[in-house]
């Protein structure tokens, strides 16, 4: 029997910080080193960062990614090392995988397929390798293999797959397989999403038992670079068995995992089941002959902790309370303004900041959580100690606020430990009124301005908010959510001010069911927050009109189950009007169809106009594949038909559906 100590490590990296990443990836191979892992894969791009975007075209970006690689190399010895990094060939730019062995570099596997769906634009900056080519490339007078290759290290054969090449159908293990390789190695740059981590583990167990290999896959770990979050997934594999996994949404710098597995076993499995040919190819590379294997046989690592990949709610609350420390810490600041407006948006992010402060200090301490954040934690310090310090929440006030609603947010910012302040911005609301209809020679009234007068009220709230957004050196966080963005459903400068917008990727359907989940149950180590009773119990409503007019969010819009409902189809699945039309009198059939194709029409019509909006938003974070945002998933022009054809045909169609 030959076993191996094999290892994955997840990092939380920045792009274009070089000194931050080279400490990051070096922390990570001394603790490999001192726990005897022999191979250690890091995710893909971990020295340059992977969302640096078009800075990949910039030869500086380059040439500090050679410069980190070459100090990191040292620190290889007696050990073998995957790092990641872009690294330019005959004036083409790849996203390559160094291997380092030993205290030297044995050569660069360059991505054959790459992400260009969704949030991922990487044939904009990377050229795709092809497949079975292989060349050498000369970096600072010496020669290394580049291209489709695999090596053998020590008679252990190691192969790659990198992050995308595992979701296509012709993945390079097949080929691996054939050629016999030993170790599989997936350095990743995989995007948080709903349930993605089991997508994930289904295709690296399938590939372990598929390739008859042990399969490792890392991934990167936190917000890396403003919008995407990295669960920091990381899996071992072997004979179709999990025999090790991460803890994802750590709060942690690096995590690293390992396993003992049996090369023998992998390869007596490929002498059953596989079609391996004698391969010749010199393609193989034995740069040395450096010892894998311990005498000393340990039990394989078993899964850490892991939350049920089925509870949505729990995988909201762990990404987003991530991606708003990492957020905070990167940006600077000192801490979180929110316009708390007693209503569910609102709510739910202070809510999330107070869980973001729960699970950081949980994991790591109070006081080293605060080091990281950089704000001192005052003695014997408690979790509320500490959310007043990073979060305020103001209410403001005009004459069409409610007394619920004030209630409401005060309950929920004392029970949260939140810093909370009250505005009264009436009188500026007025001063606009009245000085706009001296200009304009006559008065404002609701009958003939209902719209400019709801916009005027929600934007006299930001000049304040932001005023104290810069005398605390805080972030103000944009309360809109993504069914408001679909339909525009918010004001600009509104309650979409804010350098940061962490629930424009969720739609409102599932905010409000997770505010019942945090009131009613919460995550297991903290519980509930019974203060959110009276959030709940509203209706969802934006309080801009007199409170004798009985303003509700759905009576303006539609009911929000059946917003989501068309939101998809006609975004997500781009479905036609009729389509909708016909969807939706199969599922609601208590709404005339006349009802349905007044709501159809109304989402239509506004989602056309108001691109500019979405165009506008804060940045978001990015959840799920229904995403909105123009800049990372869904583009839309500004400018449009308003797809007046097809609402036409919808409309004269409708009664063809009447006998259906």
């Amino acid at each position: 029997m030959k076993y191996v100590s094999i290892g994955a490590a997840v990092l939380n990296q920045t792009p274009l910080d070089w000194e931050g990443n080279q400490q990051r990836i070096e922390q990570a191979i001394e603790i490999a080193k001192s726990q005897k892992i022999s191979i250690l894969c890091l995710p893909e791009l971990c020295i340059s960062g992977y969302g640096c975007e078009d800075t990949f075209l910039a030869p500086s970006t380059l040439a500090q990614s050679q410069r980190v690689l070459k100090s990191i190399v040292p620190k290889t010895k007696d050990i073998i090392v995957a790092v990641g990094l872009p690294l330019s060939y005959q004036n083409r730019i790849y996203n390559t995988v160094c291997l380092l062995a030993d205290g030297q570099i044995c050569g660069f596997v360059a991505k054959k397929h790459l992400a260009g769906d969704g949030i991922h634009y990487e044939p904009r900056w990377f050229k795709a390798w092809p497949p079975n080519v292989f060349v050498e490339i000369e970096i600072q007078n010496q020669r290394y293999p580049l291209g489709d290759i695999y090596f053998n290290c020590g008679g252990v054969r190691i192969g790659f797959e990198i992050c995308e090449e595992a979701w296509v159908a012709n993945r390079p293990g097949i080929h691996l397989a054939q050629t016999g390789v030993d170790i599989i190695l997936n350095p990743s740059a995989s995007h948080f999403a709903f349930d993605k981590h089991v997508v994930r583990e289904r295709f690296v167990l399938e590939g372990s038992r598929a390739f008859s290999v042990s399969y490792v896959y890392t991934n990167l770990l936190g917000n890396e670079s403003g919008r995407i979050i990295y669960d920091g997934d990381a899996m071992i594999a072997t004979h179709g068995q999990l025999a090790a996994k991460s803890k994802r949404f750590s709060f942690n710098n690096l995590n690293i995992i390992s396993a003992l597995v049996d090369v023998d076993l992998t390869r007596m499995a490929q002498a059953r089941t596989g079609d391996c040919v004698p391969n010749l190819d010199t393609r193989i590379f034995i740069p040395f002959n450096y010892p894998l294997y311990f005498p000393q046989i340990n039990n394989v690592i078993s899964p850490s902790w892991e939350l049920s990949p089925s509870i949505k709610e729990e995988e909201f609350m762990r990404a987003v309370s991530l991606g708003l420390f990492d957020y905070l810490r990167k940006s600077h600041a000192k801490g979180f303004i929110i316009s708390l407006s007693g209503g569910a948006d609102s709510a739910a992010i202070a809510c999330l900041v107070r869980l973001m402060v729960e699970l950081g200090a949980d994991e790591l301490g109070i006081e080293a959580f605060c080091t990281k954040l950089g704000i001192k934690a005052p003695h014997n310090a408690t979790i509320a100690d500490i959310v007043n310090l990073l979060l305020t929440c103001v209410y403001q006030a005009t004459e069409n606020s409610s007394i619920t609603t004030k209630r409401a947010a005060a309950t929920l910012a004392k029970n949260i430990g939140a810093d909370y302040l009250e505005f009264d911005v009436n009188a500026l609301y007025q001063n606009y009124i009245n000085m706009v209809a001296n200009a304009i020679k006559r008065p404002l009234t609701w009958e003939q301005d209902d719209l400019a007068l709801q916009n005027v009220q929600a934007r006299v709230r930001s000049p304040g908010v932001w005023l104290l957004a810069n005398l605390r050196n805080a972030l103000l966080l944009a309360t809109s959510n993504r069914s408001e963005a679909a339909l525009g459903y918010a004001t600009m400068d509104g309650d979409t001010s804010g350098g940061l917008s962490p629930l424009a990727g969720i739609d409102k359907d599932f905010i409000r069911q997770w505010l019942r989940w945090l009131e009613s149950q919460g995550p297991v180590q903290f519980g509930p927050i019974p203060a959110l009773a009276l959030i709940n119990q509203q209706a969802p409503t934006a309080e801009l009109r007199p409170l004798e007019r009985t303003q509700t969010d759905e009576d303006d819009l539609m009911p929000y189950p059946l917003l989501n409902m068309i939101e998809k189809a006609a975004i997500r699945d781009r479905r036609t009007p009729q389509e909708i039309f016909h969807l939706l009198r199969s599922q609601y059939e208590e709404h005339s169809d006349e009802q349905l194709l007044v709501w159809i029409e109304r989402f239509f019509n506004l989602w056309t106009r108001n691109q500019w909006k979405r165009e506008r938003y804060a940045p978001s974070f990015h959840l799920d594949d229904e995403n909105l945002d123009p800049k990372t998933w869904c583009r839309f022009p500004i400018l449009s038909g308003g797809y007046k054809q097809e609402l036409m045909e919808m409309r004269a169609n409708s009664s063809g559906f009447q006998n259906l």
